[in-house]
Parts: structure tokens; sequence; C-alpha cells
């Protein structure tokens, strides 16, 4: 009897929004396939686990896939996590779930943190209808994918890095306008857990008097007529 594959969400940032479901999970299966091992065992440690920790990660999930499938299937356990959040949004994941659909081996993703919905509750911007881009293409592509953004009418999310915030905010100041609403959200559930909401224009204004740090969700609001609210700071301790 073939095993299962479980998709273990890991804390964003606040270590106390692990599940206690989650690390049963984790102590029970025979091999914890992570992104990045040095960080996980921190995370093992914390919750004492002491299952076997293996890498899986961009660089070598194509030449890991076979072996992780065949193990599954010859009856073990294993839990797939990514360095913070749900594995497979923005993070590896796709291949294996593909590869154990191909070979009707169980999935079972298991509900738990991820960066992008907090975000977009935080932004006040509509979220019953909303397009997550995750990260844009960084050169080739990213002109044609801001386009096609800046013309859906649904509110749209994209994770970047601190370091290209304000240069993105620039070219969809672009696209979509200066007083197109958007919000970014930085340091989810963290310490320093900022959302700062505002138009575009004044979210450029912001950051680069005020350089940002840490992981940045970006939120900005679709194509439609909407009441530009004024910029404004909520922080959560």
């Amino acid at each position: 009897m073939a095993g299962k594959l479980y998709i273990v969400p890991t804390p964003v940032g606040n270590l106390q929004d692990m599940a206690p479901r989650s690390i049963d999970i984790l102590k029970r299966v025979s091999l914890v396939l992570a992104e990045d091992t040095r960080t996980s065992s921190k995370l093992m440690k914390h919750f004492d686990i002491s299952t076997p920790l293996a890498s899986h990660h961009k660089y070598n999930e194509h030449e890991t896939v076979g072996m992780i499938a065949s193990r599954l299937d010859a009856g073990e356990d294993i839990a797939l996590i990514s360095d913070a959040g749900t594995p497979g949004i923005s993070d590896p994941g796709f291949l294996l779930s593909r590869e154990c659909r191909r070979q009707n081996i169980e999935i079972e993703t298991i509900p738990g943190p991820t960066a992008f919905v907090p975000a977009l509750i935080n932004s006040g911007l509509p979220c019953d209808r909303f397009v997550f881009e995750g990260f844009l293409p960084p050169k080739k592509g990213r002109s044609s994918r801001l386009n096609i953004l800046a013309n859906d009418s649904r509110t749209f999310v994209i994770y970047e890095s601190p370091l290209r915030l304000v240069k993105t905010l620039q070219q969809l100041a672009e696209v979509c306008g200066s007083e197109r609403p958007a919000s970014v959200s930085r340091e989810i559930s963290k310490i320093h857990n900022e959302t700062i909401n505002g138009t575009i224009q004044q979210l450029i204004e912001h950051f680069t008097v005020n350089i940002p740090r840490g992981e940045i969700v970006l939120v900005v609001g679709g194509n439609v007529d909407s009441n530009i609210p004024k910029i404004h700071t909520n922080k959560y301790k």
C-alpha cells in the first residue's frame, strides 16, 4: 500500500501559528522534505521533532522527485515543508504534487499560514475575486505581465523584494496610474508587522523615505472606479 504525501504549512513569522496537527504529522512521518534544512532544523528543534530532514528546493527538485515518489509508492509517509508558509505557493511543491497525482499517490494538504491572505484582507481592497501573481518575472515578460494585471478588474497580489519595491511601484504607476489604490504589508505576524495603505504614488513617496525591510506583499486594486483612501499605517504587535 502506498504512503501519503503531506503538504504542511509552517509559520510565516510567529511560531505560535504552527498548528498542533502539523506538529503531529511532522513527528510521525518517516521523512520531512525542507526547502532549507538549516532554516527548518530550527523549527523542528523548537517543537521537539526528531524526524530526519532532506533538502527539496528549486535547484534539486527535478532530480529528487522520482526518488521521493518511489519511497511514497513503497509505503512511506513523507511531509513537505517550505521555509515559511504553504509549499507550492511561490515555493517548491508543484513538481512533486504533479508526480504524486500521476502515480495515484495520495496527497493531503494541511490548511495553514500563507502570507498573501492576511495581506489581501489587511489591504481593505475587494477580495471576493482576486489574482495571485506571486513573484513577477525579473526581466523577460515583466512588462507584458504588468500590462495584463493593470487592465484586470480584479484586485491583484504580488510578492516582492524590499530592494525592488519602489521600482515595482514606479512601474505600476506607469501602467495603472499613480492614483490606483494599493497596499504594502511587510513582516506579517512578526514583531514589526506593518500595513501601509494608499495610492501607488503615496506608497512610492512613503517607501522612498522609509526604506522597506523584510518580506513584502503588494496588493493593488483592480481597474475599476473606486474611492482613493488616504494613506495610513496599521501596526500589529
